[in-house]
């Protein structure tokens, strides 16, 4: 294995700088800054990767202008000498590179209060706000604005820049007629804007530093946006040593690092094309004026070397992309967020011991009005590695953990790590807890992918696993008594049906366990928002039952907004035929017979009956949905709910013995990285009393 994986693990030489590895982490939003500053936080979170054997660091994309303050936290240049040369230091030997752009008319003015600049005077289509047309007094201040930055980037002795193209960028929004609409010379040559910045910041940086570009070659709009045949054209005549191919623009904002809907890898065939466009071109220096190391292999002969982006989370693919000529290095950026440890497990011959990322975005996607710190569903000490506590060394003791989920699984892990004997019991026939039955939920089954590796990690740190157990308050006494320490990870159950109904209420839990349903339209009731009743509204429709989402939102799956999936989901339930009940609240089901009723509640009867007049056939009950605004009325048919709410906390073995540490679901059922976090904190409390 070690020598499959050599490749990916192994050194490789970028312009004259030697990479230790051919990983990349590329640069994303953080919200670590501390005002406009790169930060302590920041140094620590890229330093646990360079330890890991990331080969080269991007860092948070800085700003070049004041002009440019795209959201609250985001660097400004001027103010990240001092963090990017502390990054530097904390990261060697990997290579450190600072992300410089502007983010153009996808900024925004809430911050600094004044006009966004664009090529032309046209409206983003997410903040629909008007930018003013930049004139050449704006593009010579943004040129100089590249120039300066580069030059800090120098005077902290970074190994380079990567210049932003890519999707969030002013750059890309010039070489785009989507976007830019100028009849000079930067509307008849749409790279010339970035051509210059590319030659002003190469005499900034000199002949031994990196000059990295990353630019978006496929804008998924052909009618009017950059394509991979425009792309691969224009990266054909930049003078740039590293190339991070990438895709999207303001028009597909999700497209650029999406969620677990997108298969991974998905820019695999755009990167081949570009790079087999760039080969021989002008930007990768002549060998003979590179010095040799001796300590690594070239990038290849000619052209810039050129990296993969787009969800790699897969050594093994990774590595494959490289044999084959894809790529010369490979940016797995989620990757090494949940596992900083990815290249180090891949030079030891163990890539089995990777922990998978799950692609949910839950907590890598971190631009939205909470400004949350990024982090990830299983390692929750991402971006907060300032924060984590040194376990101080502790007598190993027998301890008993109660629960196989999330939770548990990872609060035995860290026990079984810290040497204690530990087991874990789970009362179903299997682990996983409410994460398998996530999994089965359509477009979900990449959340699975933790439950064998925790199986895996258990058996080789020795946790007797026992399935099928039902632990009783008198085990724990006797636990007790045998001085075995206890941690309680119960998990979730049901919560009571939201309404009466006279039809089968199913929990989304029981369909992804296999309970069947009636014949007939199901009602999937949706007051959460999250993927779970997106997910299960399409899965039932791709089995052909017409189905019903109903939602108090004005869109359905409104929290998929923090993901990057808000507009995909509602596109895939157009394409799949869901309809939905926007707006509403399910009050009820009645029997047929008794539609048209009044509700002795309001007095009222439903109100709009001709709208699914066409639907009422069959031996169905009626859904009585209620407006969340105006209180009005209407019917639908249905001949069973699945109800996608809440759940609420198995508690009741604590409520027996509440003097026990507890974590996860059983305090307050939440998402997976807040079962994984208390399932840590949970250990430690175990450990804190011996």
């Amino acid at each position: 294995m070690i020598a499959e994986m050599g490749t990916l693990g192994g050194p490789v030489l970028v312009r004259t700088r030697v990479a230790p590895s051919r990983v990349l982490f590329g640069p994303h939003p953080t919200n670590l800054a501390r005002r406009r500053e790169i930060s302590d936080r920041h140094v620590a979170y890229y330093a646990r990767r360079a330890t890991g054997g990331c080969g080269v660091i991007v860092t948070e994309t800085a700003s070049v202008h004041p002009s440019d303050h795209p959201y609250e936290r985001a660097p400004l240049a001027a103010d990240c000498v001092a963090g990017w040369a502390a990054v530097r230091w904390a990261c060697r030997p990997a290579l450190v590179l600072a992300g410089l752009g502007h983010a153009g008319a996808q900024g925004s003015s809430a911050y600094h209060q004044q006009a966004l600049w664009a090529p032309s005077r046209t409206a983003d289509v997410a903040t629909r706000e008007m930018p003013m047309e930049m004139e050449q007094p704006e593009i010579d201040a943004l040129v100089d604005g590249f120039a300066a930055a580069a030059a800090l980037a120098v005077e902290a002795d970074l190994d380079g820049v990567e210049i932003d193209a890519g999707q969030y960028s002013l750059l890309r929004q010039f070489l785009s007629g989507l976007t830019n609409h100028r009849a000079d010379g930067y509307g008849r040559d749409r790279a010339l804007l970035l051509r210059e910045v590319l030659g002003a910041v190469r005499a900034e940086l000199g002949e031994d530093r990196i000059l990295g570009l990353r630019m978006s070659c496929d804008e998924l709009a052909p009618w009017a946006g950059v394509t991979p045949s425009d792309a691969a054209a224009t990266a054909a005549t930049l003078d740039v040593d590293l190339l991070a191919v990438v895709r999207g623009s303001g028009t597909a904002t999700h497209a650029t690092r999406p969620d677990l809907h997108t298969e991974p890898g998905f820019n695999r065939d755009l990167c081949a094309s570009v790079r087999a466009a760039v080969e021989g071109s002008e930007g990768r220096p002549d060998p003979a004026r590179i010095p040799s190391t001796g300590r690594g292999t070239s990038a290849g002969e000619g052209g810039p070397s050129v990296v993969l982006q787009g969800s790699v989370v897969d050594p093994a693919f990774a590595q494959a992309a490289l044999d084959d000529g894809v790529c010369d290095l490979v940016e797995m950026t989620r990757a090494q967020i949940t596992d900083p440890d990815l290249v180090a497990h891949v030079r030891a011959g163990a890539p089995e011991r990777i922990r998978p990322c799950t692609l949910s975005n839950r907590r890598t996607h971190v631009r939205d009005p909470r400004n949350p710190i990024v982090s990830d569903d299983a390692e929750p000490d991402a971006g907060h590695e300032t924060e984590v506590p040194v376990a101080e060394p502790v007598p190993p003791r027998d301890v008993l953990v109660v629960g196989g989920g999330p939770a548990g699984l990872e609060a035995a892990r860290e026990l079984a790590l810290a040497g204690h004997r530990v087991r874990l019991a789970e009362q179903s026939p299997v682990l996983g807890g409410a994460l398998r039955l996530a999994a089965a939920v359509a477009g979900r089954s990449r959340m699975g992918v933790l439950i064998p590796w925790w199986e895996r990690e258990l058996a080789r740190l020795g946790v007797t696993v026992e399935t099928g157990v039902r632990v009783e308050p008198a085990d724990l006494d006797a636990a007790a008594r045998d001085g075995v320490a206890v941690l309680l990870a119960t998990g979730s159950r049901s919560a009571p049906r939201p309404c009466p109904s006279a039809v089968p209420v199913l929990t989304a839990a029981e369909l992804a366990g296999g309970a069947a349903l009636p014949v007939g339209p199901v009602v999937v009731h949706d007051p959460v928002g999250d993927g779970t009743g997106v997910g299960v509204a399409e899965q039932l429709a791709a089995l052909g039952r017409d189905t019903t989402l109903v939602t108090p939102d004005q869109v359905a799956g409104t929290q998929l907004s923090l993901t990057g999936d808000l507009a995909p989901a509602n596109a895939r339930l157009d394409r799949a035929g869901v309809r939905r009940a926007l707006l509403s609240q399910l009050t009820r089901v009645v029997p047929p017979t008794a539609g048209s009723r009044p509700d002795p509640a309001r007095g009222s009867t439903r109100s709009d009956a001709r709208v699914d007049t066409d639907r009422r056939s069959g031996p169905y009950g009626v859904a009585v949905l209620e407006h969340a605004w105006t209180g009005e009325q209407r019917e639908i048919p249905c001949a069973v709910v699945v109800d996608c709410g809440h759940r609420l906390p198995d508690d009741a073995l604590w409520r027996a013995r509440p003097h026990l540490v507890r974590a996860g679901d059983c305090v307050a059922p939440r998402t997976l990285h807040e079962a994984v976090l208390e399932g840590r904190r949970g250990a430690a409390a175990i450990a804190r009393e011996v």
